[in-house]
């Protein structure tokens, strides 16, 4: 049988089990809405509306932003769309340098070049003509619609204007800095060791990106340096950029975009993952070399090495001006995303990751008349890079199917970026005494002390030869005392353990170890499963990490200990040694211990690796579970592992699993692998049932045995933004005190007052220098204002004036702007 009727009878086969499955009432049914889901790769996003037109597809899960299909949406009453606030374009450069392996320059090994792209681009030109206005100017690895930019506003408005559009400047530093790498002008072209110096500039084609790509390569071209356009798309694209050899030269500027899934409440650790070497396991962050300086701030923040907020700010300003001279990637826009749906198409969509990013989707999306039933979902790609959990691909279109197969511990609440459990019952926060945190939702307690010391029994680091935990008595000899500045408590749900995974295994205690041994493990040079490539992340974890306890194991209850902590107690009970430290959900994917264990052998024989830097180095395959040619590997490693009753890490493991167990988990797996084809193994609301690799095709189906109730997340239909418009007068005397008032709205009334946490405003000059700051007072629901004095408006410049005003609500991360000017005499 072909391919491709392979993949029609496989759909049809789905589509009866659809019909034959949608006959619960909703009072009835648990797990997922939908029967079915049928993912599908379209690149042109105007065929995809097209086929939505025509009932072929019923969401594009996509975040666009080109103003005509935004038109299209609006004008078809069939039709509608989220709008998403998450999505962000950026320029990345090639770090190696200043020469590639094969002699040819690259100039942008120079930080005072990348630092100068800054000034060369116009920012402003990029979100109002190439995006169509369905984009702001982005600067920095925060995103301008999250808490963190409005916090920080002042900072991020004085570096706005420091580095606005100066083309001038711009030529002038990197004419400098090309002279100091001994290049020189001839004709009007750069030229180094006699040849002209070529920019490769790898645009991707699918979006507004090939407008910038062109953009930026016309700049070049315009200040001397020959560029060749090489237009690739996301698939053809990352085997460069991120996996590839930088030495190589295979590309100089990258048009790189990416998307904030979740609402960031807290973006410390951006620093740290898109400028250092121990941000990402690729070879493009490994060629980093950020100063001292920035790798010290960026790693503190990362781990929340600070106690307050002011040593937050000092530390976050910092960061901001040191990413800004970096500059390893220079930012672009922040884009205002739509994605369409059809009308009679719910879901719970995220307002910084829309449908594609959203955790909460696959238990709220559904028809609006209907319980079942089948849906089409087109991406602009699938299967990008392969599937595994442990290393696999990051790509957003990759992940949103990876997630509709999944369980968290916890999940994050689409609208403010907070968690609600999902397989705890509750947690404990324990903080020292003065450190910002607080909370919102009951379901965490949190208390303070003056001092947190660990307990001599915790566990604190590994053994990989003897494969097992070693305790804080064990490690030190002393009687040295180990404190902390946080303790976290996770209570897991009590039938934990009678839950079915897709194959049939039930979870265990071995699958809620084995991420924490395989964080130290993976990372230990003596480990047969060492990967240079967890080194530097370790190093980080291994900076806060102060051990844990296991309390208890019917039910569970784990203790962690850790010097790094978030501001919001809820984050702080998820993460950093908090209940996702203990779930089986690793960076890229769900995965259960016993499906784990035939790519651990794998990587151990030789035979491929999770890790591409890993794959890359020993010339092996990278490890896909979903399809491809180490599925048979992945056989025959499961064959080997039931022949031997393997016990991975037995002097751990072997005290909650016994040999007998582990054959019978094996043996699922092999008969899932026997029904299914492939070896992803998960404990969501959906399964994977079959993946087409060439044909781009994805089929996801409800898993029956999931037990949670459909509606348990219904209530996340619509967020709580705010409208806001400012008032005032025009013209302001300098010297005279003014008044201006904030009218806020929520869908048409009069935002309550209780729910607004704050509204800032910030008076610009017309040089867009900011002048001061402050915040309004509540008149009454929907009515705030505030009184310039006269000594403010004496601080005002002559000539048109500026007030900015940002209002954040309790109901969503997302602040609302508006804005006023007004004439200063």
């Amino acid at each position: 049988m072909s391919r491709k009727l392979r993949l029609l009878s496989v759909l049809v086969l789905g589509l009866f089990l659809v019909l034959a499955a949608s006959t619960a009432t909703a009072e009835q049914r648990t797990g997922a809405w939908l029967d079915e889901i049928i993912f599908s790769e379209d690149p042109v996003a105007e065929a995809v509306i097209t086929r939505m037109q025509a009932g072929e597809i019923d969401v594009f899960a996509s975040g666009r932003t080109e103003v005509e299909l935004f038109e299209l949406v609006l004008a078809d009453p069939n039709l509608d769309y989220e709008t998403s606030f998450g999505s962000y374009a950026e320029l990345t450069f090639n770090p190696h340098g200043p020469l590639f392996n094969d002699g040819r320059l690259n100039p942008f090994a120079v930080h005072e070049i990348r630092e100068a792209m800054n000034w060369l681009i116009d920012r402003e030109y990029i979100a109002q003509e190439l995006y169509g206005g369905l984009a702001i100017p982005k600067y920095f690895p925060i995103t301008g619609a999250f808490p963190d930019y409005a916090r920080y506003i002042d900072i991020a408005r004085a570096l706005e204007a420091k580095y606005s559009h100066d083309p001038r400047r711009a030529q002038t530093v990197i004419a400098e800095q090309m002279r100091e790498l001994g290049a020189e002008i001839r004709a009007g072209v750069w030229h180094y060791d006699g040849e002209p110096v070529e920019i490769i500039a790898l645009i991707r084609p699918e979006d507004e990106r090939r407008d910038v790509g062109d953009y930026v390569a016309d700049l070049l071209e315009g200040i001397g340096f020959k560029v060749r356009r090489d237009y690739r798309t996301g698939a053809e694209a990352s085997p460069i950029w991120l996996f590839g050899t930088p030495a190589e030269g295979l590309f100089h500027v990258y048009t790189g975009g990416w998307i904030t899934t979740v609402v960031s409440r807290d973006q410390a650790s951006n620093f740290y993952f898109f400028y250092t070497p121990g941000g990402w396991a690729t070879p493009l962050n490994m060629a980093m070399q950020p100063t001292d300086e920035f790798y010290e701030v960026a790693e503190r923040l990362n781990r929340r090495d600070f106690t307050t907020m002011e040593g937050r700010e000092e530390l976050f300003v910092q960061a901001l001006e040191l990413a800004m001279k970096d500059s390893q990637r220079v930012w672009t826009v922040d884009t205002i995303s739509f994605s369409p749906r059809l009308a009679n198409v719910s879901v719970g969509a995220d307002l910084a990751g829309a449908i594609a990013g959203s955790y909460m989707y696959p238990f709220t999306i559904r028809w609006a008349d209907e319980i079942g039933g089948s849906m089409n979902v087109a991406q602009p790609q699938i299967f990008v890079d392969p599937w595994n959990p442990l290393d696999g691909s990051n790509w957003i279109f990759d992940m949103m199917p990876i997630r509709g197969t999944a369980d968290w511990p916890t999940i994050y609440d689409p609208f403010t970026g907070l968690h609600w459990p999902q397989r705890l019952k509750h947690a404990e926060v324990t903080m020292k005494e003065g450190f910002p945190v607080s909370k919102t939702l009951d379901w965490v307690d949190l208390d303070f002390v003056e001092e947190i010391v660990v307990p001599r029994d915790a566990y604190i680091d590994w053994d990989p030869v003897d494969q097992v935990f070693i305790t804080i008595d064990e490690k030190y000899d002393n009687d040295e005392i180990i404190t902390a500045n946080k303790r976290v408590v996770i209570h897991f749900e009590e039938d934990l353990f009678d839950r079915k995974m897709h194959d049939g295994s039930t979870f265990d205690m071995a699958d809620l170890l084995m991420p924490m041994i395989l964080t130290f493990d993976r990372a230990n040079e003596k480990s047969v499963y060492f990967d240079e490539a967890q080194v530097p992340p370790f190093e980080t974890f291994k900076g806060h990490f102060r051990g844990f306890r296991i309390i208890s194991t019917d039910p569970v209850v784990i203790e962690g200990y850790t010097d790094g902590w978030y501001m919001d107690a809820e984050l702080g009970a998820a993460f950093f040694a908090g209940a996702w430290a203990f779930w089986p959900w690793y960076a890229q994917g769900p995965g259960p211990w016993h499906m784990l264990v035939p790519g651990l052998m794998a990587e151990a024989a030789g035979e491929s690796a999770f890790s591409s830097a890993k794959a890359d180095k020993e010339d092996v395959e990278w490890l896909n579970y979903a399809a491809g040619p180490t599925v048979e590997v992945l056989r025959r490693q499961t064959e080997r592992a039931i022949e031997e009753a393997f016990i991975p890490y037995e002097a751990t493991l072997g005290n909650y699993i016994s040999a007998e167990d582990a054959v019978a988990k094996y043996q699922n797996l092999m008969n899932w692998y026997n029904e299914k084809g492939h070896f992803w193994v998960s404990f969501g609301p959906y399964y994977l049932e079959r993946a087409f690799p060439v044909e781009k095709v994805v089929q996801l189906r409800r898993f029956e045995d999931y037990p949670d109730p459909a509606d348990k997340w219904e209530i996340f239909e619509e967020p709580a933004l705010a409208d806001v418009d400012v008032t005032g007068p025009r013209r302001v005397p300098r010297g005279t005190e003014a008044t201006f008032d904030v009218i806020v709205e929520l869908f048409g009334e009069p935002y309550p007052v209780e729910f607004i946490a704050n509204v800032v405003y910030l008076a610009f000059g017309p040089d867009g220098s900011l002048l001061f700051s402050g915040e309004a007072e509540a008149v009454e629901d929907g009515l705030w204002r505030f009184k310039l004095s006269a000594e403010d408006t004496e601080k005002l410049l002559v000539g048109v004036n500026k007030i900015e005003v940002a209002v954040t609500s309790v109901l969503t991360a997302i602040p609302s702007f508006d804005y006023i000017e007004f004439v200063a005499h």
